[in-house]
């Protein structure tokens, strides 16, 4: 027996939850490396000496800087994803003309995690704005930029608000949008697409595959997700985290700055860090998603 849409909602919900905490926990150090890269591309010679000088900085903690923000971000992401996610597949079934218990396509499925993206953009750029400040503040004091660095998540809040007020908090959303919907359509569409080969390969059902592939599969579409999206979620880090300075420029116009001064390899700054963590950590977070779901699904058989 199907559960009551709201009841669908929860377990979507609280499933997206308890992936994002999983994802954040298996990859925030090289996270951190990976938004230090982007911000600074000249100061760190490669992902390695980047890790070795923080922690040699500032110890373990430094690597785990911005932590509770990032667990906020992803717990609160994930969760609306993937209630969203729910939710738009039956959008999408109502707009194909499929009745309510239809199976949809990988393709399908790809463009209901898409348009699912622009409800999670919402609640995940504030928290990812402090989140990037934090991990970038010692770099920031270092080249001279600010002459006080804030360390606690409270400190960042309060001088958002008193220098920027409420609608601060929301720097880099436009930018966040432009990187989420192509990107979430590239992850979701890469993730049942592998999950279906699999299925395919094991002669089972994609809900059956087993925690290996649905390991691997999760990494694979962050892999393609981050391929994809990578000079905007840059544009999005130099943005929320220099604001902190002056007010930015939008999208575009900092997009061509960097290309023009810096070329177009800044661009891709910290990607071999972004790459070493996607196969743990989104294979993580769709392993918890959808070993929790399935848990809370099993009591309404």
């Amino acid at each position: 027996m199907a559960p009551h849409p709201v009841v669908q909602a929860i377990i979507d919900l609280s499933a997206g939850a308890i992936g994002g905490a999983a994802c954040v926990f298996s990859g925030q150090p090289l996270d951190t490396a990976k938004v230090k890269m982007q911000t600074f591309p000249t100061m760190y010679r490669s992902f390695v000496h980047c890790l070795v000088s923080t922690y040699k900085q500032l110890g373990l903690r430094g690597l785990y800087q911005g932590t509770t923000p990032a667990l906020v971000a992803n717990i609160a992401e994930n969760s609306v994803l993937f209630m969203s996610y729910g939710f738009c597949q039956q959008v999408i079934r109502l707009a194909v003309g499929l009745h309510g218990e239809a199976v949809l396509s990988d393709v399908q499925k790809a463009c209901a995690g898409s348009v699912a993206s622009i409800f999670s953009s919402l609640v995940l750029c504030p928290t990812e704005l402090i989140k990037c400040r934090l991990q970038a503040m010692y770099e920031m004091k270092a080249s001279g930029r600010i002459a006080e660095s804030q360390n606690t998540v409270w400190s960042v809040m309060k001088s958002i608000l008193r220098n920027e007020g409420p609608q601060g908090f929301f720097q880099g959303l436009t930018t966040t949008i432009a990187r989420e919907v192509p990107g979430y359509f590239c992850f979701f569409g890469a993730y049942e697409l592998c999950r279906t080969g699999f299925a395919d390969y094991m002669k089972c059902e994609k809900d059956d595959i087993g925690v290996a592939p649905v390991l691997f599969s999760g990494g694979f579409g962050g892999a393609c997700l981050w391929l994809v999206v990578y000079p905007m979620d840059c544009v999005k880090s130099r943005i929320q985290v220099m604001s902190m300075t002056a007010k930015q420029a939008g999208f575009f116009k900092t997009f061509m700055t960097i290309t023009r001064t810096e070329g177009v390899r800044a661009l891709y700054s910290g990607l071999t860090p972004t790459m070493v963590r996607t196969f743990p950590a989104n294979g993580a977070l769709f392993l918890g998603y959808e070993a929790s779901r399935k848990l809370m699904m099993k009591q309404f058989d």
